[in-house]
This record gives structure tokens, sequence and C-alpha cells, in this order.
């Protein structure tokens, strides 16, 4: 994985970078598909206020299941990168659970399903002389005989997903829709039972759209 720490306005010190280097591989050993981890630090202050000049750290995770994003303010770099890395590491360890259990669950069942000979999904062995003629090209085009239609070419592809309902808050929507690094996400709100969607807006805001009937 390869880690960059650059600065925008602020000076990137070694001890700075040391210490950031050293905890974000951490990150590796939760998602070790990373390709690139970048931290920036900037600095900002208010015109009317010297006193609170301040540090924004944000660090960006690529990788090839999407992107994971955190950003945090502090009155010094090192209090804003730990913020934004715990941020980060508490989004690494929900994706590393969630894909550590999904490939458990996808395990077993496959197991089982093979051990009973995949009868329980409707599924049956080949006969032999159709694996032969399927091995030396001879099978037919359709086994029921029956001739394809020709389909009206179209450049237009449209694909269809479906996804089972998982009730999430706005707030647990966001950091799903951070982890997949999409621009928006589809979930249902489970304080209003409503099918929403929260998409990425400039500046680091979110949005939340719902739909209902006109009144």
């Amino acid at each position: 994985m390869d880690i960059t720490v650059s600065g925008r306005n602020a000076t990137i010190t070694d001890r700075f970078r040391e210490y950031t280097t050293e905890k974000v591989n951490k990150v590796s050993q939760l998602l070790p598909r990373a390709q690139v981890l970048s931290v920036k630090l900037s600095s900002h202050s208010k015109a009317h206020d010297a006193q609170a000049a301040g540090a924004r750290v944000e660090i960006t995770v690529r990788g090839p299941g999407g992107v994971i994003r955190s950003e945090a303010e502090g009155a010094d770099k090192y209090r804003a990168f730990d913020q934004a890395y715990h941020r980060v590491m508490e989004r690494a360890r929900r994706l590393h659970d969630k894909r550590t259990d999904h490939r458990n669950r996808h395990k077993s069942s496959l197991v089982e399903a093979a051990a009973n000979g995949f009868a329980d999904h409707g599924l049956q062995p080949a006969p032999p002389e159709t694996i032969e003629s399927v091995a030396a090209g001879e099978a037919p085009a359709s086994t029921d005989g029956a001739a394809f239609e020709e389909e009206e070419w179209s450049p237009v592809v449209i694909r269809e997903k479906r996804f089972a309902a998982v009730a999430l808050t706005p707030r647990e929507a966001i950091d799903q829709m951070e982890l997949v690094g999409h621009p928006f996400y589809l979930f249902q709100n489970s304080e209003t039972n409503e099918t929403n969607v929260v998409y990425r807006r400039k500046g680091w805001s979110y949005g939340v759209i719902s739909l209902g009937a006109d009144e």
C-alpha cells in the first residue's frame, strides 16, 4: 500500500510524517487489498479570531472495493489526525468484519450444498453423454430445439440490481456510502420506515431524498 503525506498551507515535519505513517500502516492489516492511502494536512484560521487557528486532516484509502474517506479538525494537527484516523479504522473494521462474515457464510453454504449433491437447489448432474458432447463441441445450440429470437440492438444498456432492504439511519447510510465509494446510497430509513437516498454534495456535505404523496 502506497502511503503519501502532503500539506496545504502547512509544513509536514519529519515527526508528523513518522507519527502518521506508523499509525496508518495498521489499515493494511484490516484491508490487505488497499492500494493507496493519502494523508492531507491543511491549516486554517478565522480572520476575526487569531486564537481560532487549527488544523484539518483528510485521510483517503483507495482499493478495489472502493474508497474510505474521513476528515477532521482539531486544535493542532495531531489531534485532527487522531480523530480522522479513528474514523477510518472504525470503517475499515466494519468493512473487514462484513467481508469476513460474507466469506464464511458463502463457504459454509457451498460446502453444505455440495455435500447434498445440490439437491436442495434444484440442480441435477448432467448425463455423461451430454458432458462428452459439450467437451467435443457437439452440443446443440438449444436443448429444447427452440430458436433464439433476435433481439433489437440498442446502445443503451440498463442493468438491474436488487438488494435486501436493510434498516439504517441516515448517518449509517452515509457511512456505508463512503465505504463503497458511491456518490449516493439507497436504504430503508429505520427512523421513518421510508425508502430514502443519501447523496454527496460539494464541500463535504450530504443530502437525503425522500418520496411522498403530494399534499
